[in-house]
């Protein structure tokens, strides 16, 4: 059992940019104690200034998701300093460029799956313990069903093996704990989408810090 003086913890894999960005922002000016994670040292500084700016705290991990070593030292840091994680929200992902599924590129295949299944299906049970430890452990995932679209075979293939990943840890975990949510973002206009669809007017699309608040209303 933590001690109740413990800050509330969140823990963001994929925390940069996009939508993983903003849900920190977000939760640490809800009084979460952030655990950001991401490859990109400066990105993670600017999120760090962002966030002293609503009067949180973070800290800063900058790693790849994909390293096991670089995770499980993380989450046994984590263990040792706070005992817990509140909330796990898994924002990382490879968004491998659009390609018809007879031209995909080996190296962004194998990334695609690296950091969009074999990553998940590593950090569960790294996680796990975590959660378990907190009285309303909640891990929270992304959705992006483009599975089957054409020209998204790396990306749609992967992400459908993470969120078929992920609905049999939530079935598994639905009595016991802990409570795994999957959320399907809004159309926004992130790095990734920009990738997908250059050229597009993105005025219609939402903006991540909106769909932060909405989405984490609904935890």
């Amino acid at each position: 059992m933590t001690s109740p003086d413990i800050p509330l913890l969140a823990l963001v894999t994929g925390a940069s940019r996009g939508l993983g960005s903003a849900l920190a922002e977000a939760l640490a000016a809800r009084g979460y104690h952030i655990v950001a994670v991401a490859r990109t040292v400066g990105a993670l500084e600017e999120l760090d200034d962002r966030i002293k700016a609503v009067g949180g705290a973070a800290t800063l991990a900058p790693m790849d998701v994909t390293n096991d070593d670089a995770m499980r030292h993380l989450c046994r840091s984590i263990h040792d300093r706070w005992g817990k994680v509140d909330l796990w929200a898994h924002a990382a992902v490879h968004a491998a460029p659009l390609a018809p599924a007879a031209h995909l590129d080996a190296k962004d295949w194998d990334k695609s799956i690296a950091t969009n299944v074999r990553a998940t299906g590593s950090l569960i049970p790294m996680v796990e313990p975590l959660l378990r430890a907190s009285q309303q452990g909640t891990a929270l995932f992304l959705d992006d069903p483009r599975g089957g679209e054409k020209f998204f075979g790396a990306y749609g293939a992967t992400k459908a093996a993470q969120m078929a990943l992920v609905r049999s840890w939530q079935a598994e975990t639905a009595r016991t704990g802990p409570r795994v949510v999957i959320a399907t973002p809004a159309p926004m206009p992130t790095a990734t989408r920009a990738r997908f669809f250059p050229g597009e007017d993105r005025a219609p699309l939402a903006n991540p810090r909106d769909e932060a608040e909405r989405i984490i209303g609904t935890l």
